[in-house]
């Protein structure tokens, strides 16, 4: 009987008494910490949305489709230029980072908003590219400052942390859309203002909340991660349906009020999860506590002493001195250390190889579907496919490689070879299509696609330690873009327009004379996706190299020295 008293009494949550210092606790907490992150990450998702709102931005200024593509590559270069907000973060404390990002969020969308509704003269291009730009890149700042203090504040839980982060990222498109939808309607204008204040109001109200904080010992945090993952799974299931549904069903405003109501019940979930959470450290902190066994002196030997000298003088010395003088894996590089080791370019030129091929195939989706002969609804589907498919590889990339490394010691760079590996097999099938073969292919592409992200950002904070994180990972992630540029806008553009031109030519027509210039039939891809594929396995290739580079370093103990910094209860 006392035992089962024992029990029920663990279960229950504090007596009236306690209740208000358990919600100070917990509102001052890692957990509640975490939560408002989630809610950024999901709020922060208005680059996923231009393809929605473009046409209304092409339809009231009048641009061509040059001048459009034009404005969403300002786009993707503001959304992944994030070098700026990680060096404002290296200077400046958290809430400034994510207020400067609410405001650059409200300016650039607040102005794209005016310019389309005419409530100001009509812009040059080159501004309509700049507000693009300003409101694109106040991503950058939510990122870091979730991403980076939630980091820190789980060291030992990072891979399935970033996974999640990273997970709630991507489906805060269908999160805005459905909310967009049932304040506003099937209004593309108003989106850019939804799109300009709410993520800015959610940096807002946490301002305060997102900070680093000591971490504590949590007996079962590896348990409420996986119950965060199913409540995110939860979500994207939910939103997938929606989102197939709406292609053929047209839902009134009241039923998306009820979409939306049932997506922010589940979107607020995770807050109770949080709950009980920091209810396990409270618990834990009410229990006696056991005295530490009495220190004994202990003589430090003579060398052991100059090494700590040698180590203080060491971080005195300029970062150009250091350049050269690399510290071991793990721990804290300096910006320029980290940028100039080989472990660095290497997983640079990975991720070039491989971001740089996915967001390729990501960008010619519906080309592809369109050369193949999809109708456009059925092209709608694969975008679909490719969205929860990409939620999934995140979270799914995540907690499989935090599983490898803690379980069975494997580096976390062989999971990206594997994840490299697998999308070559996405673009095989793009590239020699067969009858329904683009719905595998569209689950292999984004899935590899939603995979990588986490599992560069979580091997730069291991390898390069978590001093100069918010830096680093927008520096890696630098590569993306790059790859995009060089892969999509110089290799597969080209080589489509010209199987393209091959089939006017075969009609008897020129260029001028076309409308537009269309090429249908399973050749058109054919040789940009075997190059992507060449590209790409040339990527898992480096991959392997920094398995094995890295290798006796993920065999040791790689969050020790968390667990030694970390606050026992």
């Amino acid at each position: 009987m006392d035992d089962d008293k024992g029990s029920m009494s663990s279960r229950q949550g504090p007596e009236g008494n306690e209740l208000l210092p358990f919600t100070v606790q917990f509102l001052r907490g890692r957990w509640f910490q975490l939560f408002a992150s989630f809610l950024i990450m999901a709020g922060a998702g208005a680059t996923y949305l231009f393809g929605t709102y473009s046409s209304e931005i092409n339809t009231t200024l009048g641009y061509d489709q040059t001048t459009i593509n034009l404005l969403g590559f300002s786009k993707d270069l503001g959304g992944n230029i994030g070098v700026l907000s990680g060096l404002v973060a290296e200077v400046t404390p958290t809430w400034f980072v994510l207020l400067l990002g609410a405001a650059l969020n409200f300016g650039g969308y607040f102005m794209i908003w005016l310019t389309v509704t005419e409530k100001i003269p009509k812009p040059k291009v080159w501004q309509m590219c700049i507000y693009i730009i300003i409101g694109a890149n106040s991503q950058n700042f939510a990122n870091t400052g979730a991403l980076v203090v939630s980091v820190k504040n789980f060291p030992e839980s990072r891979g399935s942390l970033i996974g999640l982060l990273k997970g709630y990222a991507g489906l805060s498109g269908a999160i805005v859309t459905q909310i967009y939808l049932a304040v506003y309607g099937n209004d593309s204008k108003s989106l850019i203002l939804l799109v300009g204040w709410l993520p800015a109001a959610i940096s807002i109200v946490f301002v305060y909340t997102i900070r680093p904080l000591r971490p504590v010992k949590h007996p079962n945090e590896g348990r409420v991660f996986h119950h965060f993952l199913l409540i995110s799974i939860v979500l994207a299931v939910f939103l997938m349906a929606i989102t197939l549904t709406e292609k053929v069903i047209t839902f009134s405003k009241a039923a998306y009020a009820f979409i939306t109501t049932v997506a922010c019940v589940l979107l607020f979930a995770p807050l109770f999860i949080a709950i009980r959470g920091e209810l396990m450290v409270w618990k834990l902190k009410k229990q006696p506590i056991i005295p530490p066994p009495t220190k004994t002196t202990i003589n430090t030997p003579k060398g052991e002493v100059d090494k700590s000298k040698q180590e203080a003088m060491f971080d005195d010395k300029s970062c150009f001195l250091t350049l050269c003088d690399k510290p071991k894996k793990g721990e804290d590089y300096t910006i320029l250390q980290a940028l100039t080791s080989i472990d660095m370019c290497i997983l640079f030129f990975a991720t070039f190889c491989g971001l740089g091929s996915s967001l390729t195939a990501v960008d010619n989706l519906g080309q592809i579907g369109e050369s193949l002969g999809y109708p456009n609804k059925t092209v709608t589907r694969f975008e679909s496919l490719f969205s929860i498919w990409n939620f999934l590889g995140r979270v799914f990339s995540g907690f499989v490689s935090e599983i490898l490394i803690v379980k069975y010691k494997l580096p976390r760079p062989l999971m990206m070879e594997i994840v490299l590996l697998i999308s070559c097999v996405g673009y095989l099938l793009v590239a020699f299509p067969a009858p329904g073969t683009l719905y595998v292919a569209s689950i292999i592409i984004g899935f590899s696609f939603g995979a990588q992200l986490p599992l560069i950002f979580a091997i730069i904070s291991e390898l390069f330690g978590l001093k100069f994180f918010s830096t680093l990972f927008n520096c890696g992630q630098m590569a993306s873009p790059l790859g995009s540029y060089i892969l999509n806008v110089k290799l597969a553009g080209p080589l489509y327009d010209r199987e393209a031109t091959k089939d006017l030519t075969a009609k008897g027509l020129t260029r001028s004379q076309a409308k537009e210039l269309t090429c249908i039939g399973p050749w058109c891809y054919r040789l940009p996706f075997i190059i992507l594929t060449s590209v790409t396995f040339i990527g898992a290739l480096s991959s392997l190299v920094l398995v094995a580079r890295t290798r006796t370093f993920y065999k040791s103990d790689i969050y020790k020295k968390f667990k030694e910094n970390t606050d026992n209860i």
